[in-house]
């Protein structure tokens, strides 16, 4: 299925800078710890480094973890097409596997976008100290313009 993106595609450079000014103004992302590895119009890459108190008492990620980065990567390639006054209206998120490893790797592409809402898919991955990974959670949600 190829991606329909319906609005303006902004230049990679300004969607990057974009990003790191949204990220600079969210403590509790800064707080976790997030990373904006690679963005550009319609795909994102976010990098979140698992800590202890990340952990539940089974020694996996939190589901609650993966699901902020699932949360934020839907949010940062919605932004990426609709620009940075965006917010969540609803996501699902669907864990595949327990996550285990040094960080948490999450891919976002648009799926499909208009003028005011974007459609997006995410996937986390669990990544090894050897940098293998593996799928833990897949998500879609939809981005909103607040105009």
């Amino acid at each position: 299925m190829s991606t329909k993106l319906t609005t303006p595609v902004p230049h990679s450079s300004d969607v990057m800078e974009m990003a790191r000014q949204v990220l600079a103004s969210q403590s509790f992302s800064l707080h976790m710890g997030l990373e904006v590895q690679s963005i550009a119009p319609g795909s994102v890459e976010m990098r979140l480094p698992v800590r202890e108190e990340f952990l539940q008492h089974h020694r996996v990620v939190h589901g609650g973890v993966t699901s902020f980065l699932a949360d934020c990567t839907l949010a940062y390639v919605g932004s990426s097409v609709l620009g940075p006054n965006t917010v969540t209206s609803n996501f699902r998120i669907d864990y595949t596997k327990a996550a285990q490893g040094e960080y948490l790797l999450a891919r976002g592409t648009v799926i499909s976008s208009g003028k005011r809402q974007a459609v997006c898919r995410c996937e986390v991955y669990a990544v090894n100290d050897s940098g293998e990974e593996y799928l833990c959670a897949a998500a879609q949600g939809t981005i909103v313009s607040l105009g």
